[in-house]
């Protein structure tokens, strides 16, 4: 068993939290948003509300999912405080901006550089729920800066978590994340806001809207504060991942302008490739479980 402090009590941070307290760790909170800290002790999601001050003197691993652009201070704020036993990870969406941040600092080793690949479009303490990350992929970067014994802690909790581990240098993992996961919420957020200009009947897109524009849009669901910071953290990868989207568009657009069937189901054929590639991923997962 460990004391655990979880920092940012929301989706990521609160299942996590509510994962380690299921197999019997002591795990506190801390939120800047005090009805979030109210509310994980009201849903059990922790056990007591501590200051990260507080956590540094009293638990073995601090997990900090608060948003992008707060990770590197607050990061930071606690290597400066942590003893040579305590063990620090994220849960950053983008890696390159704090795995360069900390890369000279004097205590790098005691960090962990992780992204778990797992979420949903709901957030804050009643968004947080058990066994969120079972079977899901985790991304650890840098591993070779990270002391062994904080990567052994480290791995407690994430394969108590049910995560499975994988290792990509920082901006490899950026990269690849603007095309499989960042640029899927920006489609989302700019399609939901499509249909809002375009359709100013709201009842008529509450009686229209199928399954498929449903889970199409579901991710403009998600936390603008959240996704406004990657976004922005990663900018340069997301714009190029765009470009080639934007490209890709225009092609469709102009085949249905042109009333091209031909070239149209062309490219729908192309894309009905990625099911192949997807059914790939599941068969990887079951054999890694």
């Amino acid at each position: 068993m460990m004391k655990a402090g979880v920092i940012g009590i929301g989706l990521i941070g609160g299942s996590i939290a509510r994962d380690l307290r299921a197999l019997g760790n002591k795990v506190s909170g801390y939120d800047i948003n005090t009805m979030h800290c109210e509310q994980a002790l009201d849903l059990n999601v922790v056990d007591v509300i501590e200051t990260p001050d507080e956590m540094a003197r009293n638990c073995q691993v601090i997990i900090v999912a608060v948003p992008v652009k707060a990770t590197v201070a607050v990061v930071i704020e606690l290597l400066d405080k942590i003893s040579w036993k305590t063990t620090i990870l994220d849960t950053c969406s983008t890696k390159q901006t704090i795995c360069d941040s900390l890369r000279h600092h004097p205590k790098r080793g005691r960090f962990v550089a992780s992204h778990p690949l797992a979420g949903t479009e709901f957030s804050g303490p009643k968004a947080a729920i058990t066994g969120l990350f079972a079977g899901k992929k985790n991304i650890i970067c840098e591993e070779h800066l990270s002391d062994e014994d904080a990567l052994d802690a480290a791995f407690e909790v994430l394969e108590a978590v049910k995560l499975q581990n994988l290792f990509m240098d920082p901006e490899a993992h950026d990269r690849h994340m603007a095309y499989v996961s960042h640029i899927s919420h920006v489609s989302s957020f700019m399609l939901g806001t499509t249909v809002l200009d375009i359709e100013e009947d709201e009842k008529q897109i509450h009686n229209l809207a199928s399954t498929g524009f449903a889970s199409t849009v579901r991710l403009a669901k998600s936390s603008p504060e959240t996704w406004s910071n990657i976004f922005f953290d990663n900018a340069e990868n997301i714009v190029t991942a765009l470009d080639s989207y934007i490209e890709h568009l225009q092609k469709f657009r102009d085949a249905i302008d042109r009333k091209d069937e031909g070239e149209m189901k062309k490219m729908m054929v192309r894309a009905n490739e990625i099911r192949r590639v997807l059914n790939g991923m599941k068969y990887n997962a079951i054999k890694l479980s």
